[in-house]
């Protein structure tokens, strides 16, 4: 009996110094030492010049986290690590019984724990590296679906776009050729390992080294990545070896540092519903963009300015079958993954969610995704993770063609560029996104009338531009003063087509009459040919 009462005592003492990790929120930022009047103090100059730009007005939200309220949470003897301004807390290290004296502390609001056992202290190395087979398979096809191959050939290569990646581990990256000019050009700005505390994020996992090269790999004649001369931030946010809730919360610490930075586009091949923990499980319910604790914080990444493309998720021929958090925002592009023909991979992610909105929003090619390994060697790869960076690299490309374009544009601009965006459904969303197409609604959505003609006069050729072409018939005609048809015109139209370009070269000199019908609105108007 005695030895039986030590072994019970001994198991309480150990479960009650087990190390876990919690999140300690706080109920207000009262007393911090940073005002909204001198931003600068906490975001970079371009984070400031965005918010200016875009009318983005500072509140509390993005005031850091005060720093007292984290000292006498340290007091406890927790040991903290990283704070969040948008859910005003800390992350902390430490034993049941020091949670409970935390959460009993006047200014904290809530103690949840987001993990079970010690990660930020000599945590856990994973040793498993993904096995692929090596082809020669070309990036050609994968840039050219998306019309990346002419956004490249007008030079939007990602120049001065900064791009940060949420991830698992990039092994290889720091190693082999197909990334070296990151270093030498100095386009690798920061990375961070969230997981494990550290500057390491070389060490855990290949699958951010495939998902980056998408984007940042160049190898001449072989192998080109969709925005290779863009900045890149690296960080590791996913925890290879287990599935916690507090991944949720690396990602908004993640998405804050981004934030601060100035970063224009997030791209994030992670998705979430179900965890090693059973009670932080979340609902199909609960895919309504406004629950989980990485919707909610991707929502507020995308209210900061940057544009946040992730995948759907892998779960299409599963029992979950839908997306996954945080792809179910009101206003992220959830990418889905198709086929080099263009049919859905079964395996890609389907919608709606719960309140009946589309998703995913478009796709890309994610079955036989051209990618390089940790190794450096060129792969080809499957999975919805591999269709997001493609399109976050059209992202890159379009903010560098239209920087003065806001994020909700540059968001619609890729819907409406998107093969089956007049019949959108919850297999493919709106479909194959286009660069010419979203170009074309950039530099012409904006305008006021339907139907805009220019040069006027004109000496070769007239542009007749259609404010929504989504797919209608368009008639054409030039008549002379004697009412006689010289030229007409009858055609469908869409984004790639706008605007129609008329070739008045062969007329005489002189005054005609255009008429445009499209979509039930017809436009009479003179011409003057010089």
């Amino acid at each position: 009996m005695r030895l039986q009462f030590l072994l019970l005592a001994l198991c309480i003492s150990a479960y009650a110094h087990a190390q876990d990790r919690y999140f300690v929120s706080f109920n207000d930022k009262a007393n911090t030492t940073f005002s909204l009047s001198n931003p600068s103090a906490f975001l970079s100059a371009k984070s400031i010049a965005r918010r200016t730009r875009l009318g983005i007005v500072l509140t509390e939200e993005d005031l850091p986290v005060n720093a007292t309220y984290i000292a006498q949470v340290k007091a406890t003897g927790a040991k903290t690590f990283f704070t969040s301004k948008w859910w005003n807390g800390v992350l902390v290290q430490t034993d049941a019984t020091i949670a409970t004296t935390i959460a009993a502390l006047p200014f904290v609001k809530k103690v949840e724990r987001v993990a079970i056992g010690a990660k930020l202290l000599n945590g856990r190395i994973a040793k498993n590296e993904e096995t692929e087979v090596t082809t020669t398979q070309s990036t050609d096809f994968q840039l050219a679906q998306l019309g990346m191959d002419q956004m490249q050939r007008e030079n939007y290569l990602g120049q001065t776009i900064d791009i940060a990646q949420f991830d698992s581990g990039w092994k290889g990256v720091d190693l082999t050729a197909p990334f070296a000019h990151l270093y030498t050009s100095g386009r690798l700005k920061e990375v961070k390992n969230f997981v494990r505390n550290s500057s390491d994020v070389y060490t855990d996992d290949t699958h951010g080294t495939s998902v980056l090269s998408i984007m940042a790999a160049y190898m001449p004649g072989s192998y080109t990545g969709g925005s290779y001369q863009a900045n890149f931030y690296l960080y590791e946010t996913e925890d290879k070896l287990e599935e916690y809730r507090v991944e949720e919360y690396n990602w908004a610490f993640a998405a804050e540092r981004a934030d601060s930075i100035g970063v224009d586009v997030i791209n994030s091949s992670l998705g979430y519903n179900q965890f090693d923990d059973p009670s932080m499980d979340y609902t199909k319910a609960n895919l309504d963009g406004k629950t989980s604790v990485i919707s909610i914080t991707a929502k507020k990444a995308i209210s900061k300015g940057m544009v946040v493309v992730t995948s759907a998720g892998n779960e299409g021929a599963k029992t979950w079958q839908t997306i996954t958090m945080p792809a179910d925002v009101d206003g992220i592009l959830a990418v889905g993954a198709i086929t080099s023909d263009g049919f859905k991979s079964s395996f890609s992610s389907i919608g709606p969610t719960p309140d009946g909105r589309i998703k995913p929003e478009v796709v890309a090619l994610g079955s036989g995704t051209a990618t390089i390994n940790g190794s450096g060697a060129q792969t080809t790869t499957n999975g919805t993770s591999f269709a997001s960076p493609l399109v976050a690299s059209l992202v890159a490309g379009l903010i560098q063609a239209f920087p003065d374009a806001s994020p909700q544009q540059i968001y619609q601009a890729i819907l409406y560029s998107a093969s089956q965006s007049n019949n959108p459904d919850n297999q493919l969303g709106y479909g194959i996104p286009n660069f010419n197409r979203a170009k074309s609604y950039l530099t012409y959505g904006k305008l006021e009338k339907d139907i805009t003609v220019y040069p006027n006069p004109v000496k070769t050729k007239l542009q007749v531009v259609i404010k929504e072409p989504l797919g209608q018939t368009v008639t054409l005609s030039v008549y002379d003063y004697f009412g006689r048809n010289l030229i007409t015109y009858v055609g469908t139209i869409d984004w790639s087509s706008n605007p129609i370009q008329v070739d008045v070269s062969s007329l005489p000199t002189g005054m005609y009459i255009l008429e445009v019908t499209s979509g039930g609105v017809t436009e009479v108007m003179k011409v003057i040919k010089i």
